[in-house]
């Protein structure tokens, strides 16, 4: 029974934070909620349909191509689901972000980029050295599109990033994430989609667009809950102050 007694209090000890966390948690946390879940679900979808065609191959098929096998519905669904989570996450930037010239513009551009990711995966893309259609000619351009509007986006936004304290810890992360993001796409661009080590390439300038998604959406997070433990601290102190006599 002691035992018992003791493993219950530490369990309880253990989800007590957890409980603390949940309630300070507001809108804007489930924003950056969204935020975080978008990547995560991306390369879950991506690696789990790879890992399961065998005709497929990470380094050197390019990750649009994936759709074409037969587990390929996975990836279409992580697109959707990404660009759809991005779109929602970019509202808790534009209202927790103190914006300086030109942050409305990179919101927008953001904006974009989630709904490029949306279409590339709703389109897909043509088989290499086959007859270009209307479908893959939509998903090429969007992919192009998200590809170099996500650098210039966090670029423009970087600036307020810098100006706001509760962000200026993530700006020069912000500004290496773009410069990256600018040499991996300039050097897709030269390279041929039937490069040996294509998809591997490919996949570092995606990953580098979702783990600043992922990092923003963690940042996001805890400053929400931070200030919602401040506002509750208020109300709890002003309550407080009303009952005594």
């Amino acid at each position: 029974m002691a035992i018992l007694t003791v493993t219950g209090k530490a369990v309880m000890r253990s989800i007590s934070p957890a409980v603390a966390i949940f309630k300070h948690m507001n809108v804007h946390s489930l924003l950056a909620i969204a935020g975080m879940a978008g990547p995560l679900i991306l390369t879950a979808t991506d690696f789990t349909a790879a890992f399961t065609s065998p005709e497929y191959n990470l380094i050197k098929d390019s990750i649009s191509s994936l759709a074409l096998t037969s587990f390929g519905w996975l990836q279409t669904i992580g697109f959707l689901a990404i660009g759809l989570l991005v779109e929602i996450f970019t509202a808790g930037l534009l209202f927790n972000v103190k914006g300086t010239r030109g942050f409305r513009f990179s919101i927008g551009l953001l904006v974009f980029f989630g709904f490029a990711l949306l279409l590339i995966g709703a389109f897909r893309t043509d088989p290499v050295g086959a007859t270009r259609t209307i479908e893959g000619a939509i998903h090429s351009l969007t992919a192009t599109s998200a590809f170099w509007i996500f650098p210039v986006a966090i670029m423009v936004i970087a600036p307020s990033l810098k100006n706001d304290p509760d962000w200026k810890s993530i700006f020069r992360y912000t500004i290496i994430a773009a410069i990256l993001a600018i040499a991996l796409v300039i050097t897709l661009g030269v390279l041929p989609d039937e490069a040996s080590w294509f998809g591997l390439l490919e996949r570092i300038l995606v990953a580098n667009m979702i783990i600043w998604v992922e990092v923003a959406a963690i940042k996001l997070l805890l400053l929400s809950i931070k200030r919602g433990r401040k506002a509750k601290n208020k109300v709890d102190s002003h309550e407080t102050a009303n009952t005594l006599p």
